[in-house]
């Protein structure tokens, strides 16, 4: 949407006739959508869905990530004025259909049924043919959507930056806890442990059931684009899901969240690794644990928008006609 046709036009999360386009819109007014994005549940021609789940009811610490999905939309609308930085010119919310789908809405009484509901709410959208980026959120809600994903892609390649492995072992599957995603995920079959990887890892795992790490020393040790070119390499072409807890970045970068923990990743090596990811088959991804109630500055809402958009990126870069620079 060019600066002219913008002018006069307020709410583009509901005014906007055309999904395609950079948003002019004040940063500080107007309804908060996603970078801007329609709001709607038509997924008719989508390219890409964004969609908040609003759950934190399975955190080991700190609650607050439900509040996490509106921190990241209102800190996202001081992006969509430009094409996203590092990506040679590629402008996805130009080039493509991205819309918001809103938060998927659930009983928070009804502990129980949320799992089921994720899982269902994720079908529904692949079924109808778009990938998807979810906010969140704490953790938990991962392993649900990874079975809506195994369900279309069979086991998925995960890649997880994380400050812990959450490979906790957990073997009573209806235990609601984020701290055991993975281990259950990698029981119930839904990854594929040997084209997985986790990165920024920085806390005690016994057994990392044959996923690989980097931990976040050697992520210092050998720089971002090492990183990212070893992740390829293991992931290789394979379906892959990103998923993005904030706690990956150190807690200078990303206090607001459940369980920070020092020596984690700077922004700009998390910005590096993704970018350095451009190319990998990403047909999904999160990201999870923005706390806004312990995010002070709002430092933590803006790290996760500015990831969202990142996950944006990786998952529309293969489908444009021109190549990356």
């Amino acid at each position: 949407m060019a600066l002219e046709d913008a002018k006069g036009q307020v709410d583009l999360a509901f005014t906007r006739t055309n999904r395609k386009g950079l948003a002019y819109e004040n940063a500080f007014g107007g309804a908060v959508s996603f970078l801007r994005r329609n709001y709607t549940k038509d997924l008719d021609g989508v390219d890409l869905v964004v969609t908040g789940i609003p759950f934190d009811q399975a955190v080991t610490h700190r609650p607050g990530a439900r509040f996490g999905p509106r921190a990241i939309r209102e800190a996202s609308c001081l992006q969509p004025y430009d094409p996203p930085y590092g990506w040679g010119g590629f402008d996805p919310l130009s080039e493509f259909e991205i819309i918001d789908y809103g938060d998927m809405p659930f009983d928070y009484a009804n502990v129980a049924d949320v799992p089921a509901l994720i899982e269902a709410h994720f079908k529904h959208i692949l079924h109808a043919g778009p990938g998807t980026v979810a906010l969140g959120g704490d953790h938990f809600m991962t392993l649900s959507i990874l079975r809506a994903y195994a369900a279309k892609y069979g086991p998925m390649s995960v890649i997880q930056f994380d400050a812990h492995s959450d490979l906790w072992a957990d073997d009573d599957m209806n235990r609601i806890d984020h701290g055991t995603f993975m281990y259950k995920a990698v029981k119930l079959g839904l990854i594929d442990v040997e084209r997985s990887v986790q990165i920024g890892i920085r806390t005690e795992c016994d057994d990392y059931h044959g996923i690989q790490y980097i931990d976040a020393r050697t992520c210092h040790e050998v720089g971002a684009s090492n990183v990212a070119k070893r992740v390829k390499d293991i992931v290789g072409g394979h379906p892959a899901y990103v998923t993005f807890d904030i706690d990956a970045l150190d807690p200078a970068f990303a206090p607001g969240t459940g369980t920070p923990v020092w020596g984690g990743l700077a922004s700009w090596q998390a910005a590096a690794i993704l970018r350095d990811l451009a190319g990998i088959n990403m047909v999904g991804g999160d990201v999870v644990e923005v706390s806004p109630p312990y995010d002070t500055t709002g430092a933590t809402a803006i790290a996760g928008a500015h990831v969202a958009m990142e996950l944006c990126c990786l998952a529309l870069c293969n489908k444009r006609e021109l190549p990356i620079a």
